[in-house]
């Protein structure tokens, strides 16, 4: 085994010299060299050894800092989500179903910062040039000062980048990308965490924003290594059904801005245009009332989003019930049925239940529960709730309902779209009505009895 080098350095000018001296002869000053303690213990070629770098700048706490500057894209609901805008030397990873508008939306927030003064690339590695021509003319983009290029190797793109210096660059997709020290295929988890590295590198060094395009698995997840998402300041997730004109952009993270903001974009023939009033359209197709229908007043990011919630339930043929959801998981509604049958009394057994969120909408919030239970015991009684009514509220595995964040938000914006009465769980924070008539529940037993007359 080869025998450790001994290093020495000067305290006060840090020269090195491999032997002790008790005079530095760079600065002339005497007894200030000393022995250097290795950085780690363990074989050289597996450790850090005794190689000594540079010591990082450190502040304090209380240093005040300029807020990063935001380029706005003109485009509210992406910037919305972006929390305010493009950061510069950001890294954004975007992912979606396929065919659901990703290169669409990108491409229209391309020419949108471009035209902001942005010096804008478009790389795509899955099109041709040609093709991506082709989306832009049919978007009306044509004239839009965006330089466009189709590569796929990582070598030769950092190499463009590092000379154009661009403030914006789109990659389309980061499967495609492949590293040429890397010996797997495009793809592959070594090709896509070489790739992301390198490219979210590059935007901290040259201060450029990055966007990434993700393709994602069956189950909704960015495909490739989770690491990716670590490696990037924002993660977007573009949401929607194939049978539904509507988009949802979601943050999932965001370094620079809240998470779980929305935007909502409404897919047309010229691309996609921004819902600036997401209730008014998620509401829009509701008719006269009809039972299994319930009106939820839920919160996405900071924004207030009302949304309607449709239960079917229906004699099962089977020996086995169904349980179906769409937009809504699927063990938090087993959840809500079993407490509605311990708690009040009221069984689903030989029932089958269907559940959807109208409108293409995911809700994961908890603030949920008391509209998927009114909209259950609608449709289990056959009786329609009221159609100027809200209700929000968290169930819990007792029966009572617990308080929801943001009521006075969540009230405001109902009565903005016309509704006058709300039902909601007793406690949380004192606020407004905002004109309402608010009634306010202890328990689920104390809903059942006042709403549908049963206890």
């Amino acid at each position: 085994m080869a025998k450790p080098i001994t290093t020495f350095s000067c305290a006060e000018c840090g020269a090195t010299s491999s032997k002790w001296s008790g005079r530095c002869e760079a600065c002339g000053a005497w007894n200030s060299i000393s022995e250097d303690i290795p950085l780690s213990a363990g074989p050289s070629g597996k450790t850090l050894g005794t190689a000594r770098g540079k010591r990082v700048a450190l502040s304090d706490l209380s240093a005040k800092e300029a807020p990063p500057p935001r380029t706005s894209s003109g485009l509210d609901e992406l910037d919305r989500v972006l929390g305010g805008g493009l950061v510069p030397a950001s890294a954004i990873l975007v992912g979606g179903d396929p065919g659901i508008g990703k290169s669409t939306l990108l491409l229209q927030a391309a020419a949108a910062f471009a035209g902001k003064g942005l010096k804008t690339f478009y790389i795509s590695g899955e099109e041709a040039s040609a093709q991506v021509r082709m989306r832009a003319a049919r978007l009306g983009l044509q004239n839009a000062p965006v330089q466009l290029g189709a590569d796929t190797s990582l070598r030769d793109i950092l190499t463009t980048l590092d000379e154009e210096r661009p403030d914006l660059v789109i990659i389309d997709s980061i499967q495609t990308m492949w590293s040429d020290i890397v010996d797997s295929a495009p793809g592959s988890v070594s090709q896509v965490r070489a790739a992301a590295h390198e490219l979210t590198t590059f935007a901290k060094r040259r201060g450029a924003a990055v966007i990434l395009v993700g393709h994602v698995t069956k189950e909704g997840q960015i495909a490739g290594p989770r690491v990716v998402e670590h490696m990037v300041d924002t993660v977007l997730y573009f949401e929607g059904e194939r049978g539904h004109q509507f988009r949802i952009l979601r943050a999932v993270k965001n370094r620079f801005g809240p998470a779980d903001e929305i935007g909502v974009f409404e897919m047309t023939g010229a691309g996609l245009s921004e819902v600036s009033n997401p209730s008014a359209l998620f509401m829009g197709e509701r008719g006269r009332p009809t039972p299994g229908s319930a009106v939820f007043a839920g919160i996405e990011g900071t924004r207030p989003v009302l949304v309607e919630i449709q239960a079917l339930v229906a004699p099962s043929p089977h020996s086995q019930a169904r349980r179906a959801t769409v937009g809504w998981d699927g063990s938090r509604l087993a959840t809500i049925l079993a407490v509605l049958e311990a708690r009040c009394g009221i069984p689903f057994a030989g029932l089958d239940v269907y559940l959807n969120v109208a409108g293409g909408m995911k809700v994961s919030e908890p603030a949920a529960d008391l509209a998927v239970a009114a909209a259950l015991l609608s449709a289990r009684e056959d009786s329609a709730l009221p159609p100027d009514c809200v209700v929000f509220g968290e169930i819990s595995l007792s029966g009572a309902l617990r308080p929801v964040g943001q009521t006075e938000n969540r009230l405001k914006e109902a009565a903005k779209l016309g509704f006058s009465s709300a039902i909601a769980p007793e406690g949380g924070k004192p606020g407004g009505n905002e004109g309402l008539r608010l009634m306010r529940m202890a328990d689920l037993t104390s809903f059942v009895g006042e709403v549908f007359g049963a206890g």
